[in-house]
């Protein structure tokens, strides 16, 4: 794991009932870092007080590091380690799971049934990001099929419902560290609404995984490049 030339101490971080050890500068060198200190000390416990759902959703609550450069600090040396942090965004790191990706930092966390991690704007619930993944046997996103026929299939017959519409105008492939990805934007129209959204699918670690980042149709023109750099910022990272 690349990490900078500053001095290093350990810091614990306890998640899933297990303290994993993060190095973090020591206090003289953490100038112009930022830590959100109630994702970066996560503690999990059942107990009495503790229904089901809350304890299965704190033992799977992955590591959110609102940490700028730090954050890239503590990551394999990726494409990601040397990006710089987007204007208004925080990166959501996920070194268990194996991803990670960049959402905009005034959107908060919250919980999306059948997900590992989400994110959404604080007035409009529509307007969110959500990472999820399922066990595979394919190596690479390239084993599922050509782009277009993966894509249409995926749209038209798995994120769409029966009373919807779907429509595709977009789509891109790009190949980082080794790793390839499909992105594209889509919009699925119901009789009362439409929304709009980008997916970003790759494979890695034995897992697909998928990214899907939208709005109501009606805010796409003023949010569209917003979420672009959301779908474009996923990465699939070694697990550890």
């Amino acid at each position: 794991m690349a990490v900078s030339s500053l001095s290093m101490s350990l810091a614990s971080t306890t998640f899933f009932n297990r303290t994993f050890k993060l190095p973090l500068p020591h206090s003289s060198d953490t100038a112009g870092h930022s830590l959100f200190l109630p994702h970066n000390s996560i503690t999990c416990s059942s107990s009495a007080d503790t229904t089901p759902d809350e304890d299965r959703n704190c033992k799977r609550r992955p590591l959110l590091l609102g940490v700028g450069s730090l954050a890239m600090s503590l990551l394999p040396t990726t494409s990601l380690h040397a990006e710089e942090m987007p204007k208004n965004y925080e990166a959501f790191v996920d070194l268990s799971d194996g991803y990670s990706y960049y959402y905009p930092s005034d959107w908060r966390d919250f919980d999306f049934r059948g997900h590992d991690s989400a994110f959404k704007d604080r007035y409009l619930q529509l307007q969110n990001v959500r990472v999820s993944f399922i066990p595979t046997d394919k190596r690479d996103i390239h084993d599922l099929g050509p782009i277009e026929k993966v894509v249409s299939n995926l749209v038209r017959h798995v994120y769409s419902a029966p009373t919807q519409v779907a429509n595709i105008f977009d789509m891109q492939e790009r190949t980082i560290d080794g790793k390839n990805y499909y992105t594209f934007e889509y919009v699925l129209t119901s009789p009362n609404f439409s929304r709009a959204a980008f997916a970003t699918i790759a494979i890695g670690n034995g897992r697909y995984y998928t990214l899907i980042v939208g709005a109501n149709e009606r805010r796409w023109r003023r949010v569209r490049e917003k979420l672009k750099v959301v779908a474009d910022s996923f990465k699939v990272l070694d697990m550890v």
